[in-house]
Parts: C-alpha cells; sequence; structure tokens
C-alpha cells in the first residue's frame, strides 16, 4: 500500500487479523474453495471529490481476482470490499497490467494493491506490505503427452527433471510473478533458476494457450490459478 498513509497499514493489518480469527477469511476461501459462492463486488467510477479506496489489481488471476461482466469476482475483491466497507469508502477498483499494479501505487494512483502479490524486498523500495494472509506454491502446467513429470512423486523429484531440461526449452510465466523468478532465479529468495528460455505473458492463461499452440513448452504459475486455467481449458476440448 501507500507509503505515504501508514494509518491505513495500521487498519489494514487490524481488519486481516479480525476476519482471520472471527471466520470470514475462512469463508471467503470456502467460496472459492469449497461448496460457498463467489460474491460478486462491483467498482465505482473513480471520483477524487468522493472517499474512496483505490484498488489496483490485474483481474485475470482466478480464483484471486477475475471478472464476470461488469462485476469483479475472487479471494482479493471480496476482501477488498469488506475492507472498503470497514473504512466508510467507497470502492474504486482499477484493473491494469500485473506489472504495474505496485508502480501504481507507488506513484499515489491507487491506495492499496491486491493481485496474488508476493512480498519482495525490492518492492518495499515503493510500497509498504501488509501482513500476508495466504501462502502459495508455485505449480506445473503440461500437455497430457508430456510424461516427464509423471513419476514425481516430490518438489525435489520435479526440480532434478526441471534441472535436466536444456536452453532449448521454453517455460512460460505471467510476467512479475513468483513463477518468473523461480524459473529465472533470484537472488533474494536463493532460487537458483534453471538453464531454459523464460517466456513472459501478460497472464497465465495467455501463456497456457501458447503452450497448446506448441510455441513453449510448459508453464509455471501459483498453484490456485494453475488449476482453475487447467480446469477451464479442459472443459473446452
Amino acid at each position: 500500500m501507500d507509503k505515504n498513509q501508514p494509518e491505513l497499514l495500521e487498519e489494514v493489518n487490524k481488519f486481516i487479523a479480525e476476519i482471520k480469527s472471527d471466520g470470514t477469511f475462512d469463508k471467503i476461501l470456502n467460496n472459492y474453495f469449497g461448496d460457498g459462492t463467489p460474491t460478486p463486488v462491483t467498482s465505482a467510477e473513480l471520483n477524487p471529490s468522493k472517499d474512496q479506496l483505490v484498488v489496483a489489481t490485474n483481474a485475470g488471476f482466478e480464483p484471486f481476482e477475475y471478472t464476470a461482466g461488469d462485476k469483479y469476482l475472487g479471494i482479493d475483491m471480496e476482501i477488498a470490499a469488506l475492507l472498503a466497507e470497514r473504512l466508510g469508502k467507497e470502492l474504486v477498483i482499477s484493473n491494469m497490467d500485473f506489472e504495474a499494479v505496485c508502480l501504481s501505487v507507488g506513484q499515489g494512483k491507487a491506495d492499496i494493491a491486491m493481485a496474488g502479490l508476493t512480498i519482495k524486498e525490492d518492492r518495499k523500495e515503493y510500497v509498504t506490505f501488509s501482513d500476508k494472509y495466504y501462502d502459495a506454491a508455485q505449480m506445473l502446467i503440461v500437455k497430457s503427452s508430456d510424461k516427464r513429470f509423471d513419476n514425481c512423486k516430490t518438489r525435489e523429484d520435479v526440480e532434478a527433471v526441471l534441472s535436466g531440461l536444456d536452453s532449448k526449452t521454453r517455460i512460460g510465466v505471467q510476467n512479475g510473478t513468483t513463477g518468473k523468478f523461480y524459473v529465472e532465479g533470484d537472488e533474494d529468495w536463493g532460487f537458483q533458476g534453471y538453464n531454459v528460455e523464460c517466456v513472459g505473458y501478460k497472464s497465465g492463461s495467455l501463456a497456457v494457450q501458447d503452450m497448446l499452440n506448441g510455441n513453449i513448452d510448459l508453464v509455471v504459475i501459483d498453484e490456485a490459478p494453475a488449476k482453475c486455467i487447467a480446469e477451464a481449458i479442459n472443459e473446452m476440448n
């Protein structure tokens, strides 16, 4: 969130603690991972004369943020709606490319960024992070004809296969995400990276589609979006 709003950081952290302790957060998760029903969220139009909470996001990261018609859905979006209500502000959702989300907050164009974001040291230079509320793992998406990972039972098994890939292998990722840092390597997190070509896309869905078109070999993305993308594509085919 905006470094110039320390009082907002304090309120957000209190809010996160409350929704995690009173069951609200678990209920939201159940809307997307259980038998609950997602709650659509409506964005107001940006109006500087009104008391608004402007939330920057990239609404192509189901189940955290995505769209259905003119409504927003997703774990982050439901949290944003409840936060705006708690603060007594009108919610404005600003949908943009993922790589611009944190920058928009750092430039004062939004109050908060909510987009399945990972806490990273370089981002702390221009935004302040709230307490975390969700831990994500990375997952591979491959074609059903790709049998290289079939015998893998542990993370180490998967990494052994990845380490054996050559520089002609093309791995798709969503730009700015943990998957990209993992494949290319990231010193802050201790990721070594792999001897492959990392190909960035605006969304995980575009990466998977390009894989199906034969232009890349596999995709690395957060676990929950990976499952949503795979399910949606398998239903279409």
